[in-house]
């Protein structure tokens, strides 16, 4: 493991054989912070916020609301029975079993005074 601090605190004066001062060190690990917190910020925080937002939508379909799966088909709920859904579909009223997790998105329903 001699090479890793080598690797992670390279400098300027790591390059002419001097050890690194306790700045350049020092500014290495805040660099490699600084990093981490974007990646957070950036990426992490909004897949958790819109994963936490998917599963309430889940949690909170009803019978008669009109779904889309993961598979594309376009549905209304008809029954809710624990984690499946049985949803109608097509001209002839087919009626489809699906799991709870299936469900990519939920129509927003237009009432129909408008």
């Amino acid at each position: 493991m001699k090479f890793f601090p080598a690797l992670l605190f390279a400098s300027t004066s790591t390059a002419t054989g001097e050890a690194p001062t306790m700045t350049e060190t020092l500014f290495s690990l805040l660099s490699f912070v600084l990093v981490i917190v974007v990646f957070y910020f950036v990426l992490i925080r909004p897949q958790k916020k819109k994963d936490k937002a998917d599963q309430e939508m889940r949690n909170n379909l009803k019978v008669g609301d009109i779904i889309t799966t993961r598979g594309g088909i376009i549905g209304k709920i008809t029954n809710i029975k624990d984690q499946q859904l049985t949803i109608q579909t097509g001209a002839d009223s087919v009626k489809i079993r699906v799991e709870r997790w299936a469900v990519l998105s939920k129509e927003e329903t237009v009432s129909d005074d408008e």
